[in-house]
């Protein structure tokens, strides 16, 4: 796949079904400036919004969800999602507390035959360039461990699915978190975007 238009900005998702996807709308712009302060990269810092129906998404590398809530995903959206992480795109769903059971049943639709499996942490994704031994948890919620699960494609991670961790809260200032914790929030967020684009 080649993203010719867009080529180096992220998408944040836009779901059906009731769910607040467009919660905090500065942390991808937070990250991205994070990002840049450590290497040169041709990142927008303006962030896209994508339906998951649309053909726009083809030109994005990364899209981001997000949302506290439901989300429904019609049959077209299935298909389209698969299509698109099939041919090299990668998306990174942050659970903010509620959108667990959501997600998991609609995940189902785009991927019918595949598990949501555990990332196991020697992954480049918790070294690629910050080095990480377990999955930040960024706000306590129920207090469960912050997991970290994925579904692959041969040996390529597609989808990052991060659950009882909450990272991306962590990329604004806005729920008041210590700045060593956003910037261990920002530090894995930085890995994130940098191991999807080794994708393309």
């Amino acid at each position: 796949m080649l993203f010719l238009l867009f080529s180096f900005q992220i998408a944040r998702l836009q779901y059906e079904g009731g769910g607040d996807w467009y919660n905090d709308p500065e942390v991808i712009p937070n990250l991205v400036k994070f990002i840049k302060k450590y290497i040169n990269i041709d990142l927008d810092e303006k962030q896209a919004i994508v339906k998951p129906s649309s053909k726009d998404i083809f030109n994005y590398p990364i899209v981001y969800m997000t949302g506290h809530g439901n989300v429904y995903f019609s049959e077209i959206d299935a298909k389209n999602l698969r299509d698109y992480l099939e041919r090299g795109g990668f998306l990174y769903v942050d659970d903010d507390y509620g959108l667990d059971t959501y997600f998991r049943r609609e995940i189902k639709k785009v991927f019918p035959d595949k598990e949501l499996e555990e990332i196991p942490l020697n992954h480049p994704i918790f070294h690629i360039y910050w080095k990480f031994d377990k999955l930040p948890k960024i706000h306590q919620h129920d207090g469960k461990p912050p997991k970290a699960y994925g579904i692959f494609i041969g040996d390529r991670l597609v989808l990052l699915y991060t659950y009882e961790s909450n990272i991306s809260d962590g990329w604004t200032d806005r729920h008041g978190d210590p700045p060593e914790v956003q910037e261990t929030a920002l530090k894995f967020g930085m890995n994130i975007v940098l191991y999807a684009l080794t994708l393309q």
